[in-house]
């Protein structure tokens, strides 16, 4: 099933055409409309008239999450502030937040994204989706609420928190669809058993996370956990919110609504776009956004894309999972590591819980890593040599992943916080400046 044919399944020349006009009157309205834009491109001595083909876009200069916060709050915005029906925003965890505001025709071209989304997961007008992403000035929960209404779902509005009652929930309710941030997901399959309930016999059709790092080792512990297809969504408060980029059926790279968002990889050191499929920096374009245009944004996460035809019949390019991002790499005695990469050892090894911590300390001059890692509780009754054996075993994955040598130490089961949001996995004690 395909929600939308026309703009899914374009082909190649017709889909680069449509984005190029939209491209020149995004152009134009930021020029005409934004102080920002105007002056940034003026001291580049770039003009509406100068884009002329897709490939002129890397004239433009990029857009960070600075320039929006120096506009903060309604400077970016290209329509009158009575035509704004809604507003979210980013937490501003490190500085002002960035505000994103939307018309009506930025809603309806939100929901229609996201409902293309969720039907790329198999879900239509006869399931009941149950929606754990927070609501409120986060985007998630909106737009997926939004896309799941265009399509006709039931929606269960019930937001982060209150994970008994979640399960609860799900079992009486009869939810077909859940959408969690992946650590969520793995916390509510430990309440259900906690409390009886079985979450493979919970009938769940299809899930959609996203929000943070995962890896393709807790997609299938997910998957394993519920029965069923997990689905990655990805999406920026900056650009709209979730639905930028979804998996289809065949779960080979999120398809991108490319007739509404423009997708570039560059490389973050030189900035140079990146042309031949190879992993670099994202950077995204609004093309067809009314309230708040948004060009060339650098979103500093690192993926690839492919242009390939998928097996479900959509031409739309497909953007590889995000495995790590240029501000979250950790430079530890003089290497990069994603936490990801650690991730992606713990889950190879059984007798273990998927629940962790990186730490990181200078307590000399040199860097050390300490994962804290919990042990099932079958694991943590069977003796200190046999726990000793999993930390080494743990120890040399990481090492073999990372390149360098890491403390591993096995903590007692459910002593590692849980979080109903996005899981805290890094703590950097370093003083660093």
């Amino acid at each position: 099933m395909i929600w939308n044919k026309n703009s899914e399944c374009m082909e190649r020349e017709d889909l680069e055409e449509l984005q190029l006009k939209r491209l020149q009157n995004t152009v134009k309205t930021a020029f005409n409309k934004i102080p920002f834009y105007n002056k940034k491109y003026s001291e580049f001595n770039i003009f509406p008239e100068d884009i002329n083909s897709l490939n002129d876009i890397e004239k433009l200069p990029f857009l960070t999450k600075d320039d929006l916060r120096e506009s903060y709050p309604f400077g970016m915005f290209a329509v009158d502030k009575k035509e704004i029906i809604e507003v979210h925003s980013s937490s501003g965890t490190t500085g002002k937040p960035v505000v994103s505001g939307y018309t009506q025709k930025d809603l309806d071209i939100w929901a229609e994204v996201m409902a293309r989304g969720l039907t790329m997961m198999g879900l239509d007008e006869d399931d009941i989706i149950q929606n754990t992403h927070g609501y409120g000035l986060f985007t998630g929960g909106f737009g997926i609420h939004y896309g799941a209404q265009k399509i006709g779902m039931t929606v269960i509005p019930i937001s982060t928190g209150q994970t008994r009652r979640q399960v609860e929930i799900m079992n009486d309710f009869g939810s077909t669809g859940l959408i969690f941030t992946p650590s969520y997901g793995m916390y509510l399959g430990e309440v259900a058993k906690e409390e009886n309930i079985d979450p493979h016999k919970m009938g769940i059709k299809s899930i959609g996370f996203g929000s943070e790092m995962w890896t393709e080792e807790m997609r299938l512990k997910i998957e394993e956990i519920f029965n069923c297809k997990a689905f990655n969504i990805y999406g920026l408060t900056e650009l709209l919110g979730p639905g930028v980029g979804v998996e289809c059926i065949k779960q080979d790279g999120l398809h991108v609504a490319e007739d509404i968002f423009y997708p570039e990889i560059i490389n973050p050191k030189n900035k140079e776009t990146i042309k031949n499929g190879e992993r670099g920096e994202l950077v995204l374009t609004n093309l067809y956004r009314e309230g708040m245009p948004v060009i060339r944004f650098r979103t500093k996460d690192i993926t690839s894309l492919k242009y390939e035809k998928c097996e479900c019949g959509r031409t739309l390019l497909r953007m590889s999972r995000i495995t790590g991002r240029t501000d979250d790499m950790l430079k530890v005695k003089g290497v990069g590591v994603f936490p990801s990469q650690i991730e992606k050892a713990l889950l190879k090894i059984s007798r273990i819980e998927p629940h962790y911590q990186i730490i990181v300390t200078r307590p000399d001059l040199m860097d050390e890593i300490e994962v804290k890692v919990e042990a099932s509780q079958e694991l943590f009754f069977d003796g200190v040599k046999e726990m000793m054996h999993i930390q080494n075993k743990i120890a040399k994955l990481i090492e073999n992943e990372i390149g360098i040598r890491v403390k591993v130490t096995l903590v007692e089961p459910k002593s590692i916080p849980r979080s109903e949001g996005k899981a805290i996995r890094v703590i950097d004690k370093r003083n660093l400046k």
